[in-house]
């Protein structure tokens, strides 16, 4: 036989892209060559795969006369990275007849080392999530990404860590084992199934290790994160040097209840595709802080072929930016797409794509460079100029778009002091994710129909016009306050929907005064005034 296909897949952010290996053997002198729009990885699976198959015990392609070609189709459709070395040694061994199987209803995934051992792949959930909607049955990956294929239910997922090993499966020449457990060393291959396997969790700290229970003082910026967290808002904490706005960040996500089960597994694929998966599944929102140095392209993403950012990584999570003011202007502005409609579009000449971004932003910054603008205890030895454009960093399409303005102020020394940790630390935190938790049913029912969201924070204006009802008096009051405050449309309608949150946590069916009273009250004021 001259000729061979098998079949493979592509990972991409949001899917995966079937890819059609074929594999054509032709008399001449000895040629390898890799066509299909491939990268410098793919191209550079011709020597790997040489050795890899010589290296398993069969004739090497460099020994034989013969021009090799190997097509990755489409051929329109740009393939990446090293995950198409299983696949083509196997289409190659096809042609050549030194293999004999069926490939119709397999998928294979694995980057081949020089001996013919596989090695773990990225992407391994995205394709196993296509396979399983493609109506494949099979799915050969490393054994080192099994477990994460084998969170796709209805797709049998074998591990492979040789490609001696799976020549013998496919040739039936060793029978599958089922036994539980780890697979015996040698030409076996354990066939995983989501029902037999136990998917590793990133789980949340225990109880002793609690750091939000550890914070000293700050009762308002604690609400704040309260309500931050009940309705996925914006949240943003100024003040001093020194006063724990980033250990605040840093404990929110405590707060946050895990990842449904579909939350989960598209929060996995991203980190999979990505690289940035540690093993398992993530079942808590995830946490990113990049540095005030990190470029554009890291925080948004793109690059020639565009990739996920920042922004990306943060999916369903939370984006934390720690002296907000310090990142590059063009970082900031460019924060204005995923914080309105939780996507971000990137455009290059060699392509564009539309990746997730809903996250819940936290910025932590100081008023001033010096850090002590307004301080009563400290002077501030900022000019006005100085002072000036560095509030002006924070624009007010992006000031609109924060829910809650939290000042935290410095703490008495006292309150700091060994042994004088509040009694009741741990007592309020558990009834702070308990209010969190009543009220994100609350709005699950809500939103029960709704496919763009499930919280508060994510509403429309027609959502706000369906859902909300208002009493004339509330009308009238939020009407005054956002006359007097000068409030733009977006900020009016934010208001409500902040509002909204804290009447679910009060378990109120309705919208009151108070809620908007307090709602009002996270405006930014002092610092940041004009929005």
């Amino acid at each position: 036989m001259a000729f061979a296909k098998v079949f493979a897949f592509q990972p991409t952010l949001l899917g995966a892209h079937p890819i059609t290996i074929e594999a054509d053997l032709a008399k001449g002198l000895h040629a390898f060559t890799v066509v299909g729009l491939a990268d410098k990885a793919v191209e550079e699976a011709r020597d790997r795969v040489s050795a890899a198959i010589k290296n398993s015990g069969w004739k090497s392609p460099k020994q034989r006369n013969q021009k090799i070609t190997v097509s990755l189709a489409p051929a329109d459709l740009k393939k990446s990275g090293p995950l198409f070395d299983l696949p083509i040694a196997l289409a190659y061994l096809l042609a050549t007849g030194d293999m004999r199987f069926d490939p119709e209803g397999k998928i294979f995934a694995g980057e081949l080392a020089l001996d013919g051992h596989v090695r773990g792949i990225h992407g391994a959930l995205a394709i196993a999530t296509e396979a399983k909607a493609r109506g494949m049955n099979e799915l050969y990956v490393p054994k080192a990404n099994a477990e994460e294929a084998a969170l796709i239910p209805g797709i049998t997922v074998f591990p492979v860590s040789s490609l001696y090993e799976l020549a013998q499966h496919l040739s039936k020449t060793t029978p599958i084992q089922k036994e539980e457990g780890e697979g015996r060393v040698g030409i076996t291959l354990k066939r995983i199934t989501p029902q037999e396997h136990t998917v590793l969790v990133h789980t949340n700290v225990s109880a002793a290790d609690r750091a939000f229970a550890d914070i000293r003082g700050q009762e308002t910026a604690k609400r704040g994160l309260m309500i931050a967290a009940a309705g996925g808002h914006n949240i943003a904490m100024w003040g001093p040097p020194g006063t724990g706005k980033s250990m605040l960040a840093r404990a929110f996500t405590e707060l946050l209840p895990p990842l449904s089960h579909k939350e989960a597994l598209e929060v996995t694929a991203i980190h999979s595709v990505s690289g940035t998966l540690a093993g398992g599944v993530i079942s808590i929102p995830p946490f990113r802080s990049p540095h005030h140095t990190a470029s554009y392209v890291s925080i948004i993403g793109g690059g020639t072929v565009p990739k996920p950012g920042e922004v990306t990584l943060a999916h369903r999570g939370v984006l934390f930016l720690d002296e907000f003011p310090e990142f590059d202007k063009r970082v900031i502005e460019s924060l204005r797409q995923p914080l309105e409609e939780g996507i971000v579009h990137i455009s290059r000449a060699k392509g564009s794509e539309r990746f997730p971004a809903q996250f819940i932003l936290i910025a932590a910054m100081n008023p001033c460079p010096c850090g002590y603008f307004g301080d009563p205890k400290k002077a501030c030895v900022c000019d006005p100029g100085q002072i000036s454009r560095y509030q002006r960093k924070i624009s007010g399409p992006i000031v609109d778009r924060v829910d809650l303005w939290i000042e935290v102020p410095r703490l008495a020394h006292a309150t700091l002091a060994p042994g004088k940790r509040d009694p009741n630390a741990r007592k309020q935190f558990d009834e702070f994710t308990a209010m969190i938790v009543s009220a994100r049913a609350h709005q699950a029912k809500r939103f029960a129909d709704n496919v763009h969201t499930t919280l508060n924070a994510g509403m429309g204006v027609r959502d706000i016009d369906r859902m909300i009802k208002l009493t004339d008096n509330v009308v009238a009051l939020l009407n005054d306050s956002a006359k007097r405050l000068d409030l733009s449309p977006r900020a009016y309608h934010r208001i409500i929907k902040l509002a909204r949150t804290i009447a679910d946590l009060d378990e109120s069916r309705y919208i009151s005064e108070n809620h908007i009273m307090e709602a009002l009250q996270y405006r930014p004021k002092r610092l940041f005034a004009a929005s």
